[in-house]
Formats: C-alpha cells, structure tokens, sequence
C-alpha cells in the first residue's frame, strides 16, 4: 500500500465527519449566500477545527469566491481543499544532519509516546541511519519495559538506568553511548507532567544543558507526541507544553481511530507548530511523514457514491480488534526459561494496549494470576508489579 493511501484509510473517520458532512451540506445549495457559509463554519467547528481557524477558512473561502467569480456551490471542495493544503504548507521535514542528531520525545501517559519512538526508530533504521534510544522517561511505572519491547522490535539499541534514576544520566550514557557506536540518532524518551511544569522544565533543562556540553552545535528536535482522538484538548496541550519543552514538531497519534483528525489545523495555524508526523494504523510502518497535500486531498477526496439503494450508512464497519487473551495455559513441566517467555509475551500485548490508551480490565485477571506466581524470575516480578501499578490506576 502507498503512502498517499495509507493517509487516505486513515483519514477514513476525519473525512467522513469533515469534508463529508460539508460536501453533503453544500450539495443542498443551489446558489452560494451567507448561509452557506455559517453552516460550513458551524460543521468546522464541530469537527475539531476550532472557532478561530473556522472563521478564518471561511473568510480566506469567501475572499477566493469573490476573486474567481465563483457561483456554483458545487466547485467549493476543491477551493476549500487548497485553502487546507497552504495553511498547513511549511517545512515539516526533522532537520537531523549532523552526526549524532538528538531528538527528545515528550508526552503524557496514553498518547502513544513509546509506540511512536518505536516507530520512529523503525522508519530511520530502514532511510540506513543508525539509531539508539534513551529511557528518559525513568518516574512512569513499566515506561522502560515498555519501550524496551519497541527497541527489540525495531531492532535498535537502547540505553537505559534503573526507575527513579535521574533522567539526564540517561541521556548522558545514551551520548557517550552513541559516540562510541557512531550513531546517527540518538532518541530519548522523556517524561511528561503537566501537572507539574516547574519540574518538567528543570528536567529538560538539565537535559539540554548535558545536550549541549556533549554535542555542541548538533541538531536538535523535540518532539510533542499528541493523540489526535483528544480533538480540542490536544490543542490546549500543546499550547502548555511549548511554554515549557521549546517544542519545534508535532506527532499526533491515533488519526486512524478518530473523526477528530482536524485539530491538525489548528495545531499549525494558532500554535505555528509544524505537524511533522502522522499515526493511521497500528503496524510498525503506519508513522507518516506529515505531507500538507496528501493530507488535504486525503480529508476532501471522497470515495465513491454508493449506490442509493446501498447507501453509505450501510457500509460495513472495520471489525473490531478481538480482546487480547490471558497467559496460555501452564504446560505441563514447563521449564523457567518456557515460564518466562510465556509470561513476556503477555506482558508485550498488555503494554500495546497501555500504550495505546485501550481498556485493559479484561486482562487484570490473567496479570494478578501472574502477579501471584511465586515461580516467576525476579525481573519478571518487578515487571508484573509495575504492570499492576499501571493498569490498576488506568482502570480505577
């Protein structure tokens, strides 16, 4: 599949809440008026625009109408379409060209922080570039596990301390780590506490400043991670976090499971935060480069018109993923060496669906049942611990 289509599917929910809903709304007009236009803002707002950023789409629509002479209601979703590809123009590429570049990825809990450093690092691995990976984020319960599992499947290395470990020792071993491998890229995951911005800006001061005593002059990223399924809230967090992080990039996550893929708007147009990658499926492939035109014409181009005696509505819906099942049965004679890997491959599929801020109470059963299995290594215990803290507070 294409990366035009790839961004198409994902963009399945947003276009049919967005552009569908609009296409359908100018449709009923014969000629274009005043009313036309309070209902396209009404329905922009409603699909996570934002009241600032609809105005002023309906205001540059307005100004092009008039400059083309444009009467028939039915040649607006083209110009709505470039309208969306220039306000969301710009330079969304990651500026990484020195030797080692540093990106630091910020989040809080749920937005899929740790998928997308998997991903990532994925993506990077198979342009030839070499990459390393720093378990920053050292205050969150299972973090370091979590994107211990994303470094094994994206088959790059990662530096890592104990928990509760001070987070610039980290990314000081992961540098030192990276000057001595050659490494391209050095990728660190980093906490995010919003409810505490002082000590979020201490951290990364601390950060920057190891930063740039060990790589002076090295190009720097830092990277908010959004979910995208957050609509307007995304917006205001972003807004909280550029006063405190100097965030330079945008990953907004989770565009595939949302209608709510417009908050992308006005991310770019009130924040002036370049949008520089895109989530729209759950394979270790599905971060997107973020590209203003696949964007604009995923979200205006529509699929086909069913038929009328099929309509739309009747259209089969994706199924649902099955529930995740508990640990497999004990053979018998099991061997500690089968226990454990038994016991990893339920904690892997536990920490995807933490990660991807999913339900996990149908599997609390199987993790206590682990939790209480004295035979378990010791690692595999601290492990199921922090799994418990993690899902426990989750499903509280």
């Amino acid at each position: 599949m294409g990366i035009f289509e790839k961004i198409r599917q994902g963009l399945k929910k947003t276009r049919d809440s967005i552009s569908g809903q609009i296409a359908q709304m100018v449709n009923s007009f014969t000629k274009i008026d005043e009313e036309l236009f309070e209902e396209l803002e009404e329905l922009l707002v409603m699909g996570d625009v934002g009241m600032d950023t609809a105005e002023f789409i309906t205001g540059e629509l307005r100004r092009v109408i008039k400059e083309k002479g444009i009467t028939d209601p039915a040649l607006i979703m083209d110009e709505l379409q470039g309208i969306v590809r220039e306000l969301l123009s710009g330079d969304c590429a990651l500026h990484i060209g020195t030797k080692p570049s540093v990106i630091l990825v910020i989040g809080v809990n749920g937005v899929g922080k740790t998928t997308a450093i998997g991903k990532l690092s994925a993506m990077l691995k198979a342009q030839g570039k070499s990459v390393i990976l720093g378990a920053a984020d050292t205050f969150r319960a299972a973090a370091i596990e979590q994107l211990e599992v994303w470094a094994q499947r994206a088959g790059v290395p990662m530096i890592k301390q104990g928990e509760g470990s001070d987070p610039a020792a980290v990314v000081f071993d992961t540098i030192a780590a990276a000057k001595a491998r050659g490494c391209d890229v050095v990728i660190c995951d980093t906490a995010g506490r919003l409810h505490n911005k002082k000590n979020l800006m201490d951290e990364l001061s601390k950060i920057s400043r190891i930063i740039d005593r060990e790589l002076p002059g090295c190009d720097r990223e830092n990277l908010l991670v959004l979910d995208a399924a957050t609509g307007q809230n995304a917006v205001n967090q972003a807004r909280e976090f550029m006063g405190a992080a100097g965030i330079t990039g945008i990953v907004l996550t989770k565009l595939d499971g949302t209608p709510k893929g417009g908050v992308v708007l006005p991310i770019k147009r009130e924040l002036g935060l370049p949008v520089k990658f895109i989530g729209v499926g759950e394979q270790i492939d599905d971060l997107q480069p973020f590209d203003p035109g696949a964007f604009a014409a995923g979200l205006f181009n529509m699929e086909e018109p069913a038929a009328a005696e099929e309509p739309a509505v009747n259209e089969q819906p994706l199924p649902k993923p099955e529930p995740l099942p508990e640990p497999e049965p004990a053979p018998e004679n099991e061997s500690p060496e089968e226990k454990h890997a038994r016991f990893r491959r339920f904690a892997e599929e536990l920490m995807e669906r933490l990660d991807s801020n999913e339900s996990v109470r149908d599997m609390l059963p199987g993790l206590k049942a682990w939790l209480d299995d004295r035979e378990l290594d010791r690692d595999d215990q601290r492990l199921a611990r922090n799994l418990m803290l993690t899902a426990g507070k989750r499903e509280q």
